[in-house]
């Protein structure tokens, strides 16, 4: 009987965008894998399940993030695992207690299984981390690059909950392990999304996109032979690289452009859309991912071509025709819990300092289009400093490497050891002691764990952290 050569993979997160892409995308290549996607067991009728159901290159796992036992049976004898699954904004913020369960304990559940299975030397763990963990970077720090300061935007559960996942995959022992942090991905149905978060996106904020197919070929690509060891134990920012860095303003034109709309601003007023605390920014690193593991080869104008031929003709037809047809429906949005002329009606100052930064700034906005002004921020690279000599490699880390970096962040470095993925004592500018590796501390911006998820803390840490000082000022 011949041995199969195939690798299996377990795919978390197979109903959502990415993870659904993921599944086509691995099922292509059936001659070299075979897949274990993770559904729950309430979604056994989700439209995935019907397509890929009795596909001799799918085995579904009816299981749950937050159940060991379901972990261990999607990760025994598995040669991979692709873990893109979790709760996303805008529900991950509406329910912030199962947030952590799912996306912390998730990672934390399958982390422990790979160890529980003997298999920490042999499985490979790919986790999908976010944008949102480096938070708000308007202009002039729009350009980011992994190691810059983690900084959580304001009311931002999800942020939370995918940095200290992150830690815990980066922390893991596992011989095989990377982070990919994951931009916004124009998938086929952003068309259909109608929830207040759209207004919490400046129009002058900035985000380098990837499409949700290339996504997908990213994550399958992981899974090949080719890949470097090299990739391995590091972390990426996942963008689309130059032709995919916009503005916001610049990508609203791009879909009205798909519908052969008129006027892209038609159904909304400016003073609607907050100007600050949302996470976006432009990676000067993002094509280091490419290098490795390359992956693009979509831009948004083709997103956009897709995403129109795949909407119902009559909502093509109303689009296009009447584009300010939807301005009462998106002003009544506005208006509800947790948009922001809510916020504004109900004065609730938190919310209004986070996404405005007052509100006499929020009076400034002007309430027609003609008065904005579109900015158009440097296209010109811009580092921030990461307080040691980033050209070096870890294997030549040293403690003053340590010891510099700390007292870049207002704190210090207690001890000797500079291996990569050991342990090491820290202490940060507001006392608190904590142990971290260095490669998580240089390489992925992690400090403190208890100033780092606690926003309250940030003006503090500005004053006492270069590091973090770098980002916090609320550029508008």
């Amino acid at each position: 009987m011949a041995i199969s050569t195939k690798k299996t993979v377990f795919l978390t997160g197979a109903t959502g965008n990415m993870g659904r892409a993921t599944l086509a995308e691995l099922v292509s290549r059936a001659d070299r894998f075979k897949v274990r996607a993770l559904v729950r067991p309430e979604e056994r009728d989700h439209p995935v399940v019907k397509r890929f159901d009795g596909n001799p290159a799918v085995e579904w796992v009816w299981g749950d993030l937050t159940s060991t036992d379901d972990m261990w049976r999607g990760v025994k004898g598995a040669d991979q695992v692709l873990h893109i699954g979790g709760l996303v904004s805008p529900l991950a913020d509406h329910h912030p207690e199962l947030t952590m369960k799912v996306n912390v304990g998730g990672a934390r559940n399958i982390v422990d299984a790979i160890k529980a299975a003997g298999q920490a030397e042999t499985t490979a763990l790919v986790y999908i981390g976010t944008v949102a963990q480096t938070g708000h970077r308007n202009a002039p720090v729009h350009w980011g690059r992994t190691g810059d300061p983690i900084k959580i935007s304001r009311y931002d559960q999800y942020a939370v909950s995918k940095t200290e996942a992150e830690a815990i995959v980066a922390q893991s022992g596992l011989k095989r392990w990377v982070s990919l942090r994951q931009t916004g991905i124009a998938h086929p149905d952003i068309w259909k999304t109608f929830d207040p978060i759209i207004f919490h996106n400046p129009f002058n904020g900035v985000f380098e996109w990837v499409t949700v197919g290339d996504s997908a070929r990213l994550a399958a690509n992981t899974c090949e032979d080719a890949v470097p060891q090299t990739f391995w134990r590091q972390f990426y920012n996942i963008g689309g690289g130059e032709r995919l860095r916009v503005v916001n303003h610049e990508f609203a034109q791009i879909t009205a452009r798909a519908l052969r709309q008129k006027d892209a601003f038609a159904s909304y007023r400016p003073h609607w859309f907050a100007t600050r605390n949302f996470h976006g920014q432009w990676y000067a690193d993002s094509d280091r991912l490419e290098a490795l593991v390359p992956f693009r080869s979509e831009t948004l104008e083709d997103w956009a071509h897709n995403m129109v031929a795949g909407m119902p003709a009559l909502v093509r037809l109303i689009a296009r025709l009447f584009p300010g047809a939807g301005r009462a429906r998106m002003e009544k949005l506005a208006k509800g819990p947790g948009g922001t002329l809510n916020w504004l009606a109900s004065d609730d100052r938190g919310h209004i300092e986070a996404y405005f930064g007052s509100r006499e700034a929020w009076e400034r906005l002007p309430r027609d289009w003609a008065d904005f002004e579109f900015r158009q921020p440097s296209r010109a690279v811009s580092l921030l400093d990461h307080g040691y000599d980033t050209s070096k490699a870890e294997s030549d880390w040293s403690a003053s490497d340590l010891s510099a970096a700390a007292q870049f962040r207002g704190g210090t470095f207690d001890g000797n050891s500079c291996e990569p993925d050991a342990p090491a004592q820290f202490r940060c500018a507001l006392g608190h002691d904590f142990t971290m590796t260095p490669r998580l501390y240089l390489k992925g911006g992690h400090w403190c764990p208890t100033c780092m998820t606690d926003q309250a803390s940030y003006g503090a840490n500005n004053a006492a952290n270069p590091f973090f000082a770098q980002v916090w000022p609320d550029c508008d």
